[in-house]
């Protein structure tokens, strides 16, 4: 993974200084809340219902066991024994005292980490797939090229202040592990007819109020001038996005408004005359970043077999591993979805426990999901057991990968100022409705996803089955949707019609369950299913 240079460590440390002096210039009244908002901003600090939250960078998601463990001694000392994990790839914390914010973030340097951009009108934290540098179907590891990017974005003058936020996801499979077609851009690492390296750019996509798949914009940049072309994409969007109205100022209602054929024309544009200038970094910077991301150490010729005599152990490999690059090895995804908790949550003591496990059986590397969830990328197949049996024992041990209650929330009306609704206590009905694992192995791959307002942290737009939370003349209803996809086959799901109260909708999705059920045909998943026979059955059953 990529490590701090001189420069890095320089600019993180007097980035804290600075803060530390504009936070007690706020305390001591010298700042007024509207003069240190966009301050704190910028510092991934937010204000929420009931006290400030710190968002903290993991940039595309990964992290060492040094880094893991201060994650768990800060949720122990500045906030209330636990971190929430993020659909950013991103940790929060959701009980911080502004004074003793800078204290964090000063221990954040010191294990080379930040939160820098996590908020505010700029480029967020680059995300990427969580199985990068392990998985057995990528062309090659990705995340060198979001590290490019995330060096070209961090502190970028002209992109400081955008119309509004902008993400960036960078994946390099078909099989898509990170959403990319629902970021503003999406970015494929692909090769081309004569075996080059370059990338394929999706841009415009979103959820929120107006979700939008990203269309095509280029199918091809060579690999080095892939920097150029996305700031050929800011540029244009800078230049045009809406500022006076923040609902329509995200670069897919630029991108919708004009036409994909009219923004690939002036990103072409823009392209030909950066490429002009010479802005694309030299080879050998590439390479200096891409050694940071080589072989961790994998053996070769080690056990490729498992013993599956203990029936639960075989359920949890079967449903949380996933097959690595290098025979003898494993991906293993740690589920933070146990029936009745809080989708994302852990406490100190469990990122703890993965810090320790990934020091101990994964090459000292840990990677955040986008789903909320934590991966171990590098375990031997002969230690699969021993890494269970310490999981299973603190509570991380649930088989339910990519099952119904492995849901994605938002923080929702329990946190969020902006939420309509609750999200969280409506996950925690529906893992309990659907606890029997019998049962949710019939079930088969759904995913659930919650927002607990219109600005769909939560995916639920993408959700195999999506919940979003409304405001009713005072009231949280929550309105049902089905068919959407944020893997390779991208689909945004359809309302199905009313909302309904907490438990009503608890019973709707038990009944579009059973139809599912009663639908289905031979190897089909739900979303298949509900492509195949449509939204009539459903509602039929739900609101017959």
């Amino acid at each position: 993974m990529y490590q701090y240079d001189q420069y890095d460590q320089a600019m993180v440390d007097a980035r804290v200084d600075e803060f530390r002096g504009q936070v007690l210039r706020r305390l001591s009244g010298e700042l007024t809340e509207d003069q240190f908002k966009p301050l704190r901003l910028k510092n991934g600090l937010y204000l929420q219902l009931h006290a400030y939250m710190l968002r903290v960078a993991i940039p595309y998601g990964t992290l060492n066991g040094r880094q893991m463990r201060l994650l768990g001694d800060i949720a122990d000392k500045y906030d209330r024994g636990y971190g929430h994990f993020t659909t950013r790839q991103n940790i929060q914390y959701n009980w911080i005292k502004l004074d003793d914010t800078p204290d964090i973030l000063a221990e954040l340097a010191t294990v080379e980490m930040h939160a820098i951009q996590t908020s505010g009108n700029c480029i967020r934290n680059i995300s990427s797939d969580h199985m990068a540098g392990a998985a057995a179907d990528e062309l090659v590891d990705p995340r060198p090229y979001a590290e490019l990017l995330r060096q070209w974005s961090t502190f970028h003058p002209e992109f400081d202040y955008l119309p509004r936020k902008f993400k960036i996801a960078v994946i390099a499979s078909d099989t898509d592990r990170a959403a990319m077609r629902l970021h503003d851009i999406g970015i494929q690492i692909v090769k081309n007819d004569a075996g080059e390296i370059g990338a394929k750019f999706h841009v415009g996509g979103g959820m929120g109020r107006t979700p939008m798949i990203g269309p095509m914009i280029r199918e091809f940049v060579p690999a080095l001038q892939m920097v150029s072309y996305a700031e050929a994409c800011l540029r244009v969007y800078n230049r045009y996005g809406r500022r006076d109205n923040k609902y329509k100022a995200r670069i897919k209602i630029l991108v919708h408004e004009i036409g994909a054929d009219e923004y690939r024309r002036q990103v072409e544009e823009e392209f030909a005359h950066i490429l002009t200038l010479g802005l694309e970094p030299p080879q050998a910077e590439f390479d200096r970043i891409a050694a940071f991301f080589a072989d961790p150490g994998l053996e070769s010729g080690v056990l490729d077999k498992v013993d599956r005599s203990d029936p639960d152990f075989a359920l949890w490999l079967d449903q949380n591993t996933a097959p690595h690059k290098q025979p003898g090895y494993a991906v293993v995804v740690i589920s933070l979805k146990p029936t009745g908790g809080i989708p994302g949550d852990a406490t100190a003591d469990q990122i703890r426990l993965m810090a320790e496990l990934s020091t101990a059986y994964s090459l000292d590397e840990l990677r955040v999901t986008h789903t909320q969830n934590i991966v171990l990328p590098h375990v031997k197949k002969a230690d699969l057991y021993t890494v269970w049996q310490k999981l299973d024992a603190a509570g991380l041990g649930s088989a339910n990968l990519d099952l119904i209650s492995d849901i994605i929330a938002c923080p929702g009306l329990d946190y969020c100022s902006l939420a309509n609704a609750r999200s969280i206590p409506l996950a925690q009905k529906i893992s309990q409705r659907f606890a029997d694992m019998d049962r949710q192995r019939d079930l088969g791959e759904l995913k659930l996803k919650i927002s607990g307002c219109i600005n769909a942290c939560g995916h639920h737009h993408a959700g195999h089955i999506g919940i979003l939370g409304v405001d009713k003349r005072g009231i949280e209803n929550f309105q049902l949707s089905f068919g959407g996809s944020e893997a390779a086959d991208t689909s945004l799901a359809d309302i199905t019609g009313p909302g309904f109260s907490e438990d009503g909708v608890v019973d709707a999705l038990e009944k579009a369950t059973n139809v599912y059920l009663a639908q289905r045909a031979e190897g089909e998943r739900f979303l298949d299913t509900y492509r195949r026979i449509g939204m009539a059955p459903f509602k039929e059953a739900i609101y017959g």
